[in-house]
C-alpha cells in the first residue's frame, strides 16, 4: 500500500483495520480511529486482546505534543495467601517450543482497556463515542469468519479457553472450539459495549459488572476488589526519548521496561556501523544476537528491580553506562504472547501507536459479557521476582512497547508489536531494517528475524542457513533453533511509514495475520 491518501491504519485483523477507516472516513482523526480499532479488536482478535486486559497509547499530535497514555493492569491492593488463591499452571506448544502461563482468578490484575480508551477519547477524540464504538457493535451483532489465524489462536489457547464454563460459552458455543470459516458471533459483547456507550467507563469499573467480578474474586479466589476497580486511574507519561542515527526514538517509560530495553539495544548498535555488512549475514546476525544479549545482561543487573526510582531510564542509556555493554559487540565484528498492536496516522499530522493484552486470558469470563479478564498476575515475565510476590497497587512493568520514530520531529515510522518478550527484538529488528538498511517498510516488517534469550538463538528461515552452521562464527556459546517457518512467537509489528514527499506505506506482519487499510 502505496499513496497519496489521508490516513493509513496496519493492524492485526482485516476488520479491526476497516474499523479504524472508517472513522476516518467519518472526519475522526487518529486517536478516534485509535479507539474505534482497539475496540474493533476486541471482538475481531479476542484471543489477543479484550476490554479485561491493558494497554498503552503513544500520541503524536499535530501540535508537535508527545504523549503515552499508560493504561496497563495494576497490581491489586490487598494481597492474599497464595493457597487461597486460584492459581495454576498451563502450557502452550507453538510446535517448536513450549512456553508455561499461569491462569485462574488468582492471576487477574486490575483491568484498564475501558478507561483508557474512554480517556484518550475524553483528551484527544473528535467524534462522539457511540460513533467510535459502532463498527465494533457491528461487528459483534454480525460476526466475523474465523481465518486461519484467529483459529490457530484458539487452538493452542484451548486449555485456556475452555478452563471454565464461562469462558467455553463464549468461545466454544457448541461444543467445540471455531474452525476456519466459520463465523464467530458475539452478542454479549455487542451489549456490553451498547453499555459503554450509554453509561461510559462506570458502568465497567463501579456498576453491576464491577461487582460481579468482585464478588467472584472474593468466593473463587481472586484478589480484585471494589476499591481496585473504583480507584484505577489512567497515568500520562512522557515518552522516553531518545536517538538513533539522527532519528528521534518515542517510546515507552519506566516503569513499563520494553521501551528503555529497546533504546538500550539500539544504543549499542549505534556503536557499530551496521550497513556495511549485508542483511542476514553471519555478522549482522551475530551483532543482533549480542545486542540482544548485552541488554538481557544489564537488565539483570538490578534494572528491574529499580523499575520504579526517579531517573532511571536516564541512567540506564547514559553513554557512560552503555559503554561496559558496546564492548562485546565492537570484538564480535573485528514465546506467544496474547498482544496485539495497531498504528495510525491522518491527514492531520496525528500519529497513534496503541498496543493492549489479555495476557493469554485468565479462563475467567464476566458471566453474559463476552469479556474475559487478564492473566497478567500470572505472566512469568512480567513477575521476575516470583509470583504472588508483587508489590501492592503499582502499576505492572510490561513489555509491550508502542513507538514512534521521528525525523525532524515529524511522525516517520509508527509501530509495535505484539509478543511477550519478543515484542522488543522484533521492534528492533524492523527499525533497524528501515534505518540500518533503508528497507521499505513492508520489506523491514516481513524479512526474517532472530531472537536471542537464554543462551538459546531463535532464527526464522531466511538468513543464508548454510552459513550458520560453523558454531565457531559466533562470538559465545548458544543453542541455536532453526524455525521451519515464521511464527507469531517472533512478534507481530503492524507499522505505517510517512515519506518525505507525505507518501504513507503500511505493512500488516503476515507472522500474526496483520492487515492494512487506507482513506
Amino acid at each position: 500500500m502505496a499513496a497519496k491518501v489521508q490516513g493509513a491504519i496496519a493492524a492485526g485483523h482485516p476488520k479491526t483495520a476497516e474499523a479504524g477507516i472508517e472513522i476516518l472516513r467519518q472526519g475522526g482523526n487518529a486517536f478516534d480511529a485509535a479507539v474505534a480499532a482497539v475496540l474493533a479488536a476486541c471482538v475481531a482478535e479476542p484471543t489477543l486482546t479484550s476490554l479485561g486486559g491493558g494497554g498503552f497509547l503513544l500520541a503524536h499530535t499535530a501540535q508537535n505534543q508527545n504523549v503515552l497514555f499508560d493504561f496497563f493492569t495494576q497490581t491489586p491492593r490487598q494481597t492474599r495467601s497464595p493457597n487461597e488463591v486460584e492459581f495454576y499452571p498451563v502450557e502452550v506448544n507453538f510446535g517448536t517450543v513450549t512456553q508455561e502461563f499461569h491462569i485462574g482468578l488468582g492471576s487477574v490484575a486490575v483491568p484498564g482497556v475501558v478507561k483508557g480508551l474512554f480517556h484518550v477519547h475524553n483528551r484527544l477524540g473528535r467524534l462522539p463515542f457511540a460513533a467510535i464504538a459502532e463498527p465494533a457493535i457491528h461487528y459483534a451483532k454480525t460476526g466475523v469468519e474465523m481465518g486461519s489465524f484467529p483459529a490457530y489462536c484458539l487452538k493452542i489457547l484451548a486449555p485456556i479457553l475452555t478452563s471454565c464454563p464461562e469462558a467455553r460459552a463464549v468461545c466454544a458455543p457448541l461444543g467445540q472450539l471455531l474452525q476456519p470459516g466459520e463465523v464467530w458471533h458475539a452478542p454479549a459483547m455487542a451489549d456490553t459495549l451498547t453499555l459503554l456507550v450509554e453509561e461510559g467507563a462506570d458502568a465497567f469499573y463501579q456498576g453491576d459488572l464491577a461487582q460481579q467480578m468482585v464478588r467472584d474474586c472474593r468466593d473463587r479466589g481472586g484478589y480484585l476488589t471494589q476499591a481496585d476497580l473504583s480507584q484505577y486511574q489512567v497515568v500520562e507519561r512522557s515518552p522516553l526519548m531518545t536517538d538513533y542515527r539522527g532519528n528521534t526514538l518515542l517510546t515507552n517509560p519506566p516503569p513499563s521496561s520494553g521501551g528503555a530495553l529497546i533504546a538500550f539495544a539500539l544504543g549499542l548498535l549505534s556503536t557499530v556501523e551496521l550497513a556495511k555488512f549485508g542483511f542476514g549475514s553471519v555478522a549482522h546476525i551475530t551483532l543482533l544476537a549480542e545486542a540482544m544479549r548485552q541488554t538481557n545482561l544489564a537488565r539483570a543487573d538490578g534494572y528491574d528491580a529499580r523499575l520504579y526510582e526517579p531517573d532511571v531510564a536516564k541512567r540506564f542509556l547514559s553513554e557512560q553506562h552503555q559503554r561496559h555493554y558496546a564492548q562485546p559487540l565492537l570484538g564480535a565484528v573485528n514465546k506467544w504472547g496474547s498482544t496485539t498492536h495497531l498504528s495510525v496516522i491522518d491527514g492531520e499530522g496525528n500519529a497513534a501507536s496503541v498496543t493492549t493484552s489479555n495476557g493469554e486470558g485468565s479462563g475467567y469470563t464476566i458471566p453474559d459479557t463476552g469479556v474475559m479478564l487478564n492473566n497478567m498476575l500470572g505472566e512469568a515475565d512480567l513477575h521476575p521476582a516470583g509470583f504472588h510476590c508483587w508489590q501492592p497497587n503499582v502499576r505492572i512493568s510490561s513489555m509491550m512497547a508502542p513507538t514512534i520514530v521521528l525525523r525532524d520531529g515529524q511522525p516517520e515510522i509508527v509501530l509495535g508489536s505484539g509478543g511477550s518478550n519478543r515484542i522488543r527484538t522484533a521492534i528492533l529488528q524492523v527499525i533497524s531494517n528501515v534505518v540500518d538498511f533503508h528497507m521499505p517498510v513492508a520489506d523491514a516488517v516481513h524479512s526474517p528475524r532472530i531472537h536471542w534469550e537464554n543462551d538459546v538463538l531463535n532464527l526464522e528461515p531466511g538468513f543464508a542457513l548454510e552459513s550458520l552452521g560453523d558454531r565457531t562464527a559466533f562470538p559465545f556459546d548458544q543453542q541455536v533453533v532453526q524455525w521451519e517457518q515464521q511464527n507469531m512467537f517472533f512478534g507481530g509489528v503492524h507499522a505505517v511509514f510517512e515519506a518525505t514527499d507525505g507518501t504513507l506505506t503500511g505493512a500488516g506482519d503476515p507472522r500474526r495475520s496483520g492487515a492494512i487499510a487506507a482513506l
